[in-house]
């Protein structure tokens, strides 16, 4: 085509739009220089970006505090067998999926449904469960927050019974009394033994010349370690009771508002500056793993952890539930169904080879899971040789493992507060990559839906949304906080995130069709890439294997459903109902949407209303009209029909002409 031609075609589509068509010079010059495509939406700055956004979203507290727990209590070494089937049936099918699906219409989680439109209330699911999710989650590193300035001083404050926050029934009490030559007797008073008649003798297992090898402590069952009490008392200020929330935690506030401004400062200019934060919350908590195996396997029984954490135990996986555990596991720290990705991707160019990218994040996250392992076993392994217990005995799940038992490790070592200071420093870096990404969801969704409106508004769009999270999280800082934390963690992203991931394969493998999400993908990545015999494996997870592991992982859920607790606490009736309330805030969108759009939006006949609700918008398609052009043109030329309007104006306010200006253009 003639420059001439080029300039009148560029001159007609200024006319009909609201802002100017770049000429092709000024695009080749903006790939150049790493600029964007989406100039009104914007772009990651270069792939880099992206790719340790995904790595930072994908690896969390979980695979710290979550998976080396599961790994030994599930066959140990063994358990990598299921878990590494899953990551392949389940885990990169869906995160390809996610991938693809914003990357083609460079939409949030909402508006890409205009795909499938029957199941858009999946989209409002997902932004509610991140809303959610975004606010506890905040909480949790709050703690990290704390725990963190707390160990600036030359001495651990969970260490020693001498602190205001400890009981009478600190632990460590019986052993400073036994050092100075004592008993503790059933009435919690330390003895000498020189002191003891005949009879407390007899009672207390003492002999007559003063030994103690028998003596047990009369209220061992009642002693709590003074890393739990600094927990529960010193940093909780726990009140026992769900219900009894009493004060605002003041230092917790403090650390909560400074946790909230550092992501609110983060994505102040969107991808651009959270794209330059994720280099350090992506690549810092590596190092810090690094450094601390390497001290770990220098400490005496570090390879006794070791062991305990691979040794196979072939016969549990006989148990189905070990294959739950490994799905649920593979599942939630990809983070795929909670809509992340998805804003994640929709930020990519257009032609970014997103099958790559699905391939490289699943397989570093389960990597960093099994690292994470190593230097988490490493250092029990010592706590276990220095009190002399089993490993079995000094390791606990999630907040117990990060808030006690790791704490109460890194008490051993010498230079402890600037292990400790790593340590926490480290989840500070793992929980904020994640957090980052889930108000960014939350964001990107609510901007997308009202794009005339909002999208220059995105920066108070953000700040309205911490505000309103940081006030919602205070309730999380009262002396009852920590029991709301453990339920919503607990109920707000369950069955939720399994229900959303088995309705994408079931919209975009059947109701959208593979064959046509397979072009989509094409128009992306290229013939070459689409047309390999290897690349089968993703439609065949995607309309069978994948949505048959998540139907047996849910089943299995709903059949072995307890209620949850918070350690041996109970929680009341009223718990459970505010519990199940957020499940069904996060479901009820699906049912919702479909007698919305069957209902009301669509005509005709029910048969008809339901092809009109499961058919794509005209909206649907790629954003700009250059990337628009070449999905027309490969659905054409590979037996499918593109499902969208070509001539549809997008939200970029970029208008394409008629098929034949098209074609001479």
């Amino acid at each position: 085509m003639s420059y001439q031609k080029e300039k009148e075609a560029e001159s007609n589509y200024n006319l009909m739009t609201d802002s100017p068509v770049p000429t092709s010079k000024e695009k080749e010059a903006a790939e150049y220089e790493g600029g964007d495509e989406n100039t009104e939406r914007g772009n990651w700055s270069n792939h880099m970006d992206f790719l340790l956004s995904c790595v930072s979203y994908a690896v969390g507290l979980g695979n710290v505090w979550r998976f080396p727990y599961l790994c030994y209590s599930n066959g140990g070494g063994a358990f990598l067998i299921p878990y590494t089937i899953m990551l392949f049936f389940a885990g990169m099918p869906l995160f390809f999926l996610e991938l693809s699906f914003g990357q083609y219409s460079s939409r949030g989680p909402i508006s890409v449904w205009q795909s499938v439109p029957l199941l858009r209330g999946v989209g409002y699911g997902m932004v509610v469960t991140s809303g959610i999710v975004a606010i506890y989650y905040n909480v949790i590193i709050t703690y990290c927050i704390f725990y963190m300035f707390k160990s600036m001083t030359s001495s651990l404050p969970w260490v020693g019974c001498d602190h205001s926050w400890n009981t009478e029934y600190c632990s460590e009490l019986v052993t400073d009394c036994l050092t100075q030559g004592g008993i503790v007797t059933e009435n919690n008073a330390c003895i000498a033994v020189g002191n003891l008649s005949d009879s407390e003798r007899t009672q207390y297992n003492v002999t007559t010349d003063g030994n103690i090898d028998l003596y047990m402590d009369p209220l061992h069952a009642q002693r709590s370690r003074p890393s739990e009490e600094f927990y529960r008392h010193g940093v909780l200020a726990d009140s026992g009771d769900a219900l009894n929330f009493g004060y605002i935690v003041w230092q917790l506030a403090l650390c909560l508002l400074l946790a909230w401004t550092i992501v609110c400062i983060s994505l102040a200019k969107g991808v651009k500056s959270s794209g330059k934060v994720v280099y350090f919350t992506a690549i810092f908590p590596y190092i810090v793993l690094t450094i601390l195996l390497v001290r770990g396997l220098t400490l005496e029984g570090s390879w006794d952890g070791i062991l305990f954490f691979i040794t196979p135990r072939f016969e549990l996986l006989a148990n189905p539930k070990v294959w739950k555990d490994a799905a649920v596991q593979i599942f939630f720290s990809l983070s795929a169904s909670w809509g992340g990705l998805i804003t994640l991707s929709s930020y990519n160019k257009f032609h970014n080879n997103c099958m790559r990218d699905a391939i490289i994040v699943p397989i570093l996250n389960c990597a960093t899971s099994i690292f994470a392992g190593f230097v988490i076993f490493s250092i029990m392994g010592f706590m276990a040789h220095t009190l002399d217990k089993e490993v079995k005995d000094v390791v606990q799940e999630q907040f117990g493992l990060a808030f006690i038992a790791y704490p109460e490790a890194v008490a051993q070592l010498p230079i402890s507060p600037l292990w400790a200071f790593l340590f926490f420093f480290m989840l500070i870096t793992l929980g904020f990559g994640s957090q980052i990404c889930i108000v960014e969801t939350v964001v990107t969704s609510i901007t997308d839906e009202l794009p005339r409106r909002l999208r220059k508004w995105k920066p108070l769009v953000l700040f309205v949304y911490c505000a309103f999270a940081f006030c919602v999280g205070l309730l999380c800082v009262t002396q009852a906080g920590n029991y709301w934390v453990v339920l919503m963690d607990k109920y707000a992203a369950d069955f939720s995130l399994l229900i959303f991931g088995l309705s994408e394969c079931i919209a975009l493998g059947w109701l959208y069709g593979s064959k046509k999400f397979i072009n989509d993908i094409r128009t992306m990545v290229g013939d070459r890439i689409v047309d390999a015999k290897a690349f089968l494996w993703w439609p065949i997870n995607w309309c069978a294997l994948t949505p048959a592991v998540l139907s047996f992982v849910l089943f299995f859920s709903w059949m072995s459903w307890d209620f949850p607790m918070a350690g041996d606490y109970v929680y009341p009736p009223v718990c459970h109902v505010f519990g199940w309330f957020l499940v069904v805030l996060s479901l009820v969108w699906i049912p919702a949407v479909m007698i919305y759009e069957v209902g009301y939006r669509a005509t005709g006949s029910f048969t008809e209303r339901l092809r009109e609700a499961v058919s794509s918008r005209e909206s649907w398609g790629p954003d700009l009209p250059e990337h628009r052009r070449e999905a027309v043109d490969t659905h054409k030329a590979n037996g499918t029909e593109f499902p969208g309007n070509p001539s549809y104006k997008s939200t970029n306010g970029l208008e394409m002409q008629n098929m034949s200006t098209i074609q001479s253009v």
